[in-house]
């Protein structure tokens, strides 16, 4: 796959003698979003730091792009609530990165009142366009979004998948996300890794969300949860106005296979 960013195969990990991660085969290509959804506990988190090369495997191999640049967007962040620190000096906490920059990064988030703002003022959902700013600010070819719409209301949440996708549109970059929000982010991702500690199934979400080890995990009701179709022929810009045609859909025809997980007893 020329094109890929990075790939895992046979990567597993233990802790304490109990199997955290178990042969996991994963790869991400540039424009293509793929999410990690599973239970907590699931080992979406180990799998992330193994991304992320901060946890080495205990098996397996984790091959990246030679000199990939990445942006991370952690789950959450914690500040202390003394710290005198503005949206603005946080993003220049990143090399390089001046007052214009900043405010670039901000304005293709959405978020751009905020430069001046104290952090810890912001809103759950400011913070989260902030977090999604700075990982843009390393200009990645890999965008790794551990839970990006943490802590924000359902309409937000949304509108921060809708800005997800158009940033992939823009950048053409890779993402590997990692969310629960399985009703909103299964209709704005390319392929779906349901995973619980090994790969239960992955491929195309309309495939995923009728396979057997993904309601074993979420209930029965889970299928009904996690599609719905739409279909674009536009795309609208971070205030909601129709600006283009839409440069890619999410409308995945049903002949697309999805893959069982080797250790899965699902058939």
């Amino acid at each position: 796959m020329s094109d890929a960013l990075i790939r895992l195969q046979g990567v597993s990990v233990t802790r304490s003698g109990q199997s955290v991660l178990d042969n996991i085969q994963l790869s991400v290509s540039s424009g293509e979003i793929v999410t990690l959804i599973g239970p907590n506990g699931a080992g979406k988190t180990t799998l992330v730091r193994a991304v992320l090369g901060l946890l080495k495997p205990d098996a397996g191999d984790v091959w990246r792009k030679p000199k990939l640049r990445v942006g991370y967007m952690p789950q959450k962040l914690h500040v202390d609530p003394t710290l005198p620190l503005s949206v603005l000096r946080f993003l220049r906490l990143v090399p390089g990165v001046d007052r214009d920059t900043a405010l670039a990064a901000l304005v293709e988030v959405g978020a751009e009142k905020v430069i001046d703002s104290p952090l810890q003022g912001i809103s759950g959902g400011e913070m989260q366009r902030v977090l999604l700013a700075r990982a843009l600010l390393r200009e990645p070819e890999l965008l790794v979004l551990d839970e990006p719409v943490q802590g924000v209301d359902v309409a937000g949440q949304a509108e921060l998948y809708a800005l997800i996708t158009q940033l992939r549109n823009r950048h053409k970059c890779g993402v590997l996300m990692v969310s629960h929000d399985l009703h909103l982010v299964m209709s704005t991702t390319d392929q779906v890794v349901c995973l619980n500690r090994h790969v239960c199934c992955s491929g195309h979400p309309e495939q995923v969300s009728n396979d057997p080890a993904f309601v074993e995990l979420f209930g029965q009701n889970a299928p009904s949860l996690a599609i719905y179709h739409h279909h674009h022929d536009h795309a609208h810009d971070l205030h909601g106005e129709v600006c283009q045609p839409a440069e890619h859909t999410h409308d995945h025809p049903p002949a697309h296979n999805h893959d069982h997980g080797d250790s899965c007893k699902h058939g």
